[in-house]
């Protein structure tokens, strides 16, 4: 179970999801972190500037008194929890009425602060005493009429401090930092209880995913452990093309489809070779067991001997055939290629055509010659062209004819053989490349062909870079033209 992919997929969805959240956790805990702490910051300037515009409202009514801008200081405290200190003045009515503002604000407001007025010369307007402390230090470099929060320890405990200096007042507002941390602290913890749920829950739902993905492969290799050599047509069943498990599937069919061709090919190879070696070797038998009978004058063993050499030869034909085929099916046939004259080479061919169309009375024409030249093996262009004609000539009947052309456009060499023969049916016209192949009924008829010619053909066109093709008519004869690469003639 282990080394399934399925157990793997769980692994490796595992990590990726506790590397997501553990991301997501830090991130949304620096980020929360952040926003604290620019909040905090804003309500210091918020609070610094509220301060600031009650003050200086103090400091406009009083100039419209003609008043002397002093503090005034109060020296009994309403409530406990805000202190006067300074002189022994008597405190106005406006003192009073901006001194509770102050102090009614820092009750309403839910943070736990510590707000410090002081006029210049020293005297404190109002404080209190949240964070058990006196004063307040005043941050360094600290400009006139501009708020500058900072962090700073007050008692060993972390505090954000606002401060603003005016003309009259100094102003300090501070909050701790103790809200921030207890908030992050519980953001943690939670993060700490949900992400070993989340990731429990997200194994056992990787796991069942993976499964309930994964079971159609289960099911392919069931119906493909079924399929063997004799149940080859057996398919196996898509339920959708169009996922990957889909396509894989279509693909295993299709190499089922292929192999089962192969193997029917296989096959008929076998049953055709089988029969083309056995006709030559019954003959031989009989031929001998006909030599071994009794008394036999000379010249009747000569004519044995002749006819045993004639399918021995025949034999060799096979078998070096079968071999040739068989070093090209692995790549290792080797052709010794240089450049050629296609034109000298069908100038000789003709004449070797003359000699095989004599007997059935056939006219062999070359209706085109251009001087061309490629780069290829002579020995197996020679082979190739060799083998049309003869299989033009087998196919035609007596009288008839057989036209060669050679012809050169641009960079292409197009080779050609048509006779006036009995034709190919369209639908065997796919097959005739093929092994031991013959057409039924009237090519069936003719005994001296062993079905390898065609095969070989394509094998040296295709080697050469290029490629044979076929036309035919049933009755009217068939055309075969090979396509070579040639070279350009500023090249020769």
């Amino acid at each position: 179970m282990f080394k399934s992919i399925r157990f793997r997929l769980t692994v490796w969805y595992s990590i990726g999801l506790l590397a997501a959240l553990g991301t997501f956790v830090a991130a949304a805990y620096l980020y929360t972190g952040e926003m604290l702490s620019q909040n905090l910051d804003l309500s210091l300037r918020n609070e610094t500037e509220w301060l600031r515009e009650i003050l200086e409202g103090r400091l406009d009514m009083e100039r419209g008194k003609s008043r002397n801008p002093r503090s005034g200081i109060l020296n009994n405290p309403p409530n406990p929890g805000v202190t006067p200190q300074g002189g022994n003045q008597e405190a106005t009515g406006e003192d009073y009425t901006i001194w509770n503002k102050i102090y009614e604000h820092s009750l309403l407001n839910s943070k736990k602060q510590f707000v410090y007025v002081m006029d210049r010369r020293g005297r404190v307007f109002y404080k209190s005493f949240n964070l058990g402390q006196d004063t307040l230090p005043s941050p360094p470099g600290l400009e006139a009429y501009k708020v500058s929060v900072t962090k700073t320890v007050l008692d060993e405990q972390k505090i954000r401090l606002a401060a603003l200096n005016t003309k009259f007042y100094e102003i300090r507002v501070a909050y701790p930092e103790d809200e921030i941390t207890d908030v992050l602290q519980n953001l943690f913890s939670i993060f700490l209880v949900l992400i070993p749920i989340v990731l429990v829950i997200s194994v056992i739902g990787g796991f069942f995913l993976a499964r309930k993905s994964l079971s159609p492969v289960d099911e392919i290799t069931r119906t493909a452990r079924k399929i063997t050599a004799t149940n080859l047509r057996e398919r196996i069943h898509v339920d959708n093309p169009q996922d990957e498990l889909g396509r894989l599937t279509e693909t295993l069919n299709d190499m089922i489809s292929r192999l089962e061709a192969s193997f029917e090919q296989v096959q008929q190879f076998s049953m055709d070779a089988s029969h083309e070696l056995r006709t030559p070797l019954t003959i031989m038998r009989g031929e001998i067991e006909l030599a071994l009978r009794g008394n036999r004058k000379s010249a009747s063993y000569k004519k044995t001997l002749a006819s045993l050499l004639e399918e021995v030869l025949r034999m060799a034909s096979i078998v070096e055939g079968l071999i040739l085929l068989a070093k090209a099916d692995k790549g290792n046939a080797k052709l010794e290629k240089k450049p050629t004259r296609l034109d000298s080479l069908v100038s000789e061919i003709k004449e070797d055509a003359e000699i095989l169309a004599d007997q059935k009375r056939i006219k062999v024409s070359i209706s085109r010659l251009d001087e061309t030249t490629v780069v290829g093996d002579p020995v197996r262009l020679r082979q190739l062209m060799l083998n049309l004609v003869d299989n033009a000539i087998k196919y035609t009947p007596e009288g008839g004819s057989v036209t060669l052309s050679l012809e050169r456009q641009d960079c292409e060499a197009n080779f050609s053989v048509e006779d006036t023969g009995i034709g190919i049916p369209p639908k065997e016209l796919t097959r005739i490349f093929d092994r031991f192949y013959r057409v039924d009924k009237s090519r069936s008829r003719l005994p001296d062909g062993l079905g390898l010619g065609l095969s070989i053909s394509k094998w040296v066109a295709e080697a050469h870079g290029g490629r044979l093709l076929a036309e035919s008519r049933v009755g009217a004869g068939s055309k075969f033209i090979v396509i070579l690469p040639a070279v350009p003639p500023s090249a020769h």
